[in-house]
């Protein structure tokens, strides 16, 4: 019978500090006892009984005290050769056996300790007896007393002093800081890249062997589109396989997908049948029965495995995408029935599998932000992060990644930055476990990773590979490695730490096009989707899922480090584009000036510049022939006159101070007009020769 004292309080009362006092104990409750019980118990005999309140006692004590013991036993059972016990005998032959028992369960006499419960009281101490605690006026004049004596105030110096040492010196010193951690963390064996490929299970003891390879089970072969693991074993995985090729569905194709054990892989565990191929397919991190898978045709279905293959809902066509769901991802909700699922139609669409007949929200990918279908832009991929619940990303046919915010008002709002780096379809894209404002992005033939803070350019990229990249994903486990997938069949383990132009391996996975790509939540293990079904798991090697010493500090300084030199460089971009712009700009206000003037009034302008110029150099050359003539001696003029007057470029530097000429109009203009005059000036040369 359990005793239950229930204590109640005023409401009123709430905060006010606990007033005890002293009083005996009482009895609250007393239950006598009842005889007419006692027919229902058992009497059990014998009684085992543990008793572990024992003395403590040294290790010496203890081997005397069971010394001693043994001895009085011993002296007592020979000095009897046999003595009667019961039915039975202790013949001279046992004596050994009970020495050798006494031996073996060693023993320590204590004295009987009664324990009994009570309660304590607590009363305030420190006060003198003539005092009572409870009255505030009798301790408030105490304390005023106390606090005016000179010795409490020496003693209040003095201990404040040491009280300050005490305070600086925890300050200054970390008495809990360990000095040798680092070199407590274990090292991790440099081992050369190298691979061991298998196709059974055997002891893992390769930098990367074959666990297992199961292939599309059905005669067509269908590409495995989506891998995703089991939330909470990781020993269970569900691929979706679905031909994506355009007009490529045969009619016998089989709508399947399956989910496989990792332990059993001989068949799957669990058949999956849609009413259209599956697309993608994702576990519910929160209830690991649950699966959502988005279909070829645009629909939207969810399976619980306790109820078998069938789905328990699929959305109607009516309100479902209009092209295959790429993408379709869980949220962090309280039921953890809420996902959003976007496809190539350019739609993102909430829904609740509660309710599949309508989605609760949709999203336009319109980058014009005026939510027009016609302009969307189609998502290939889908990225969401639990970690920032509002914000998501979808990566476009188009190569360009779009942030959105789903808490905007608008939902123009609702798109909030692109970013444009891929020349062809953005196959994945995928948050930094552990940086969430670095993403990857695989497409075309790169991978680039790319800050939120850099909107133009990508921070790193890898080299252009020969053939096409299908997928990618980040490390759980190390923040500078990366995987990325290729149709020749190779699988890329970057680690941009060790090695920025080249990945750390490559491994040839298969002949087949690889199309999948998924890693375990520890890390080890990574799973690879061809384009013949083909599903092959691999197990990583210990350095490449092995936190290394210092690693985060390295990475965060590498992203830092490019994200701030790519600032660098948008804003030089930026500053030369405002330049040419406006460059451009005045170059067009000048034509457009140009082209309004009217022909008539540009033609009289040039006729009148034109008699200008010709008129200032008549009269130049007038006042230059007026102290040739009058100036100097007959002998010398004929001379002066050749060497002078006779050629119109020859008067030196001294003629062009004469007259201003207004613009380059009009020093063509003064080139032609002495160009005319110079058969004049020979006329006026023979003129003079025959008057002198």
């Amino acid at each position: 019978m359990e005793i239950i004292y229930v204590y109640t309080r005023k409401r009123s009362e709430f905060g006010r500090p606990c007033s005890f006092s002293d009083r005996p104990a009482k009895i609250n409750v007393d239950i006598p006892p009842d005889p007419s019980m006692a027919s229902g118990f058992v009497l059990r005999n014998p009684v085992d009984s543990y008793v572990q309140h024992t003395s403590d006692m040294s290790e010496h004590e203890a081997r005397a005290a069971r010394q001693s013991s043994w001895a009085s036993q011993a002296a007592a059972l020979q000095g009897s050769t046999v003595r009667k016990r019961g039915k039975g005998y202790f013949a001279p032959f046992r004596l050994k056996l009970f020495l050798c028992f006494l031996c073996a369960t060693p023993q320590v006499n204590t004295e009987r300790v009664e324990v009994e419960s009570r309660g304590v009281n607590h009363v305030e101490g420190g006060w003198p007896k003539d005092i009572n605690p409870q009255e505030v006026e009798q301790t408030i004049r105490f304390r005023k007393k106390v606090e005016k004596d000179e010795n409490y105030i020496n003693t209040i110096m003095h201990l404040g002093a040491l009280m300050e040492h005490c305070v600086k010196q925890n300050n200054a010193i970390n008495i809990y800081e360990e000095y040798f951690g680092e070199e407590e963390t274990a090292e991790v064996e440099d081992e050369p890249p190298s691979a061991k490929t298998i196709n059974v299970i055997s002891k893992l003891t390769s930098f990367f062997d074959v666990l297992l390879s199961k292939r599309d089970p059905n005669v067509t072969k269908r590409t495995a589109t989506h891998l995703s693991w089991h939330p909470d074993t990781c020993k269970k995985l569900a691929v979706a396989y679905s031909s994506l090729e355009f007009q490529q569905n045969m009619k016998d194709m089989s709508f399947d997908s399956y989910i496989w054990d990792l332990e059993n892989p001989n068949k799957p565990e669990l058949v999956l049948k849609p009413s259209s191929p599956l697309v993608s397919l994702e576990y519910n991190p929160k209830d690991s029965h649950v699966l959502v898978g988005g279909c070829y045709n645009g629909q939207m279905a969810y399976w619980d495995t306790r109820k078998g293959g069938l789905p328990v809902e699929v959305s109607t066509v009516e309100v479902s995408h209009r092209d295959p769901v790429y993408g379709a991802i869980w949220l962090q909700s309280k039921t953890g029935t809420e996902c959003f699922s976007a496809s190539t139609d350019g739609q993102v669409l909430w829904w609740d599998i509660r309710k599949l007949s309508e989605p609760t929200e949709s999203l336009v990918l319109d980058i014009t932000r005026k939510g027009l279908l016609e302009n969307a832009l189609g998502a290939v991929t889908l990225e969401f992060e639990p970690t920032m619940p509002t914000k998501f990303m979808v990566g476009t046919e188009q190569g360009i990644v779009i942030a959105c915010n789903r808490k905007a008002k608008t939902p123009p709002e609702k798109i909030t930055s692109t970013y444009s780096g891929h020349i062809g379809p953005v196959y994945a894209l995928a948050r930094n476990p552990f940086y969430p404002k670095i993403f990857l992005t695989v497409g075309d033939w790169t991978a680039r990773i790319w800050s939120e803070e850099t909107k133009e350019s990508s921070i790193m990229w890898t080299k252009y590979h020969l053939s096409y990249l299908t997928d990618g994903c980040w490390s759980t486990v190390r923040p500078a490695v990366f995987f990325t997938t290729r149709s020749d069949g190779t699988l890329d383990v970057w680690d941009f730490l060790f090695k920025q132009n080249d990945p750390a391996l490559s491994l040839k996975v298969c002949n087949e096009p690889l199309s999948s790509l998924r890693l375990q939540d520890n890390g080890c293990v990574v799973g690879c989707g061809s384009k013949l079904g083909t599903v092959t798991l691999l197990e990583i090697s210990s350095g490449l899922c092995t936190l290394q010493r210092n690693e985060k500090t390295l990475a965060t300084a590498m992203f830092e480090r490019e994200t701030k030199r790519e600032k660098i460089l948008e804003a030089r971009h930026r500053e030369m584009r405002l330049k040419e712009r406006a460059r451009s700009e005045g170059q067009e206000t000048e034509v457009e000036e140009k082209l309004v003037e009217n022909p008539q009034e540009v033609l009289d302008r040039a006729r009148r510049e034109f008699f200008e110029v010709i008129e200032a150099e008549l009269q130049r050359r007038a006042r230059a022939e007026t102290p040739c003539l009058h100036g100097k001696v007959p002998g010398m003029a004929r001379t002066g006159t050749r060497g002078r007057d006779s050629l119109p470029w020859g008067r030196g530097q001294g003629s062009a101070s004469a007259f201003q000429v207004k613009d380059r109009a009009g020093d063509e203009a003064a080139a032609q007009g002495e160009e005319s005059q110079l058969p004049k000036d020979k006329e006026e040369e023979e003129e003079e020769k025959d008057a002198a």
